[in-house]
């Protein structure tokens, strides 16, 4: 017997997977409710690489259009040597269909602010500068109390909020990200006029040094190294240090370092790696994204992940009337999700593991390409 009660859902996290998450739900009719911690709802960072899966999702969110005219398209990743010279031009996979690009940049904060406007245009209730104190749960539903004094009930809640996840510990799960070694400097800058594609360079003062367009005016460039004490480095060097690491390496990175000058605009950020194990959820509350699985960017599939959780729980929540066995519906989100991230996490774990042990005889290349051909199949 269906269920005659609006179904209810508090999501925590406006990042890409809540808010993805948020807007499909709201297409189902399910009444959503959305807190984000940050009160500018955290529209910032510098660029992001989408694969063609992460952009199916973004396609069934409703907002492919609106991403498709602020970004930039690539077919193929240039693999160099650290003087600039191109010595490989791979097409890449299309994870997600022949009619979308394999690859696609663009500014993050430009991906966020899509993303909200269709959150609110779904007419979900999106509270800012809100946290979730607690949840208690009973077997009809969660009462939330927020750091606004007040509280809510919702038949079910779905954390959404990220890395650094409270919720997660807030229920009971243990697991935390743990360091894999390594560490990336990302900056955004105008993008050089011979920049047309995705390269990356390997060895040299870093292990990477790659950028990728994200329009047609801006790229953004990273650098990959050894992870170091961030105590250690002061933030008003940022710039002077990615300038540092970048001055040996050819091709379009003198005129990229050249452009390196606001300290402000360069981020810092060690790699990290989660997967929690055995199931995502506890009674009526469940982890997506970044709060259940982490993985460094190695084959840039981390926002896809989380993006893919969002469309696959959406689905089988606006499938099922009847929210009575919510245990088992978010058991088989589980079953229906690990394998696949499991395999994305430890690939791109052990693609920088290789490079960290610095395995010439490393298989990359194979693992990239079996594992973004398994990605094609859809979640």
């Amino acid at each position: 017997m269906n269920d005659p009660r609006p179904r209810t859902v508090l999501v925590i996290g406006g990042g890409a997977s809540g808010n993805a998450v948020t807007v499909l739900l709201r297409r189902a009719g399910i009444a959503v409710e959305l807190i984000e911690a940050k009160p500018d709802w955290n529209v910032l960072g510098s660029g992001i690489t989408l694969q063609g899966n992460a952009l199916r999702v973004l396609r069934e969110v409703g907002v492919w259009d609106k991403v498709r005219e602020s970004g930039y398209a690539v077919d193929a990743v240039g693999l160099a040597a650290p003087d600039g010279t191109v010595f490989h031009v791979q097409q890449d996979i299309r994870t997600g269909g022949d009619d979308l690009p394999p690859i696609f940049g663009m500014q993050r904060p430009r991906l966020q602010e899509i993303l909200c406007e269709a959150v609110l245009e779904s007419g979900a209730t999106v509270r800012l500068g809100t946290t979730a104190e607690e949840l208690v749960q009973d077997a009809s539903g969660v009462t939330a109390r927020f750091s606004d004094g007040t509280e809510g009930r919702y038949d079910l809640v779905i954390a959404a909020d990220g890395v650094s996840s409270r919720t997660r510990a807030m229920i009971g799960i243990s697991d935390k990200p743990e360091p894999t070694g390594m560490a990336i400097w990302r900056v955004p800058v105008p993008r050089p006029e011979a920049v047309e594609r995705m390269d990356l360079a390997y060895g040299g003062t870093c292990y990477i040094a790659g950028y990728c367009p994200t329009s047609k005016n801006t790229i953004y460039a990273y650098l990959v190294e050894a992870n170091r004490d961030r105590a250690s480095i002061d933030p008003a060097s940022y710039a002077d240090e990615m300038r540092r690491l970048a001055a040996p390496y050819g091709g379009a990175w003198p005129e990229i370092a050249a452009s390196i000058t606001d300290p402000a605009k360069v981020n810092y950020t060690w790699f990290d790696r989660l997967l929690v194990e055995g199931s995502w959820h506890r009674g009526r509350v469940v982890l997506i994204g970044d709060a259940a699985h982490v993985c460094p960017p190695t084959i840039a599939q981390g926002a896809a992940m989380s993006l893919e959780d969002a469309s696959v729980l959406a689905e089988m929540l606006s499938e099922e009337q009847d929210w009575s066995s919510l245990e088992a519906l978010l058991t088989g989100f589980y079953e229906r999700r690990i394998g696949r991230v499991r395999m994305v996490v430890e690939a791109s774990v052990q693609l920088g593991q290789w490079q960290l042990d610095g395995a010439r005889d490393a298989d990359a290349p194979g693992l990239m390409s079996r594992t973004m051909s398994a990605l094609q199949e859809t979640p």
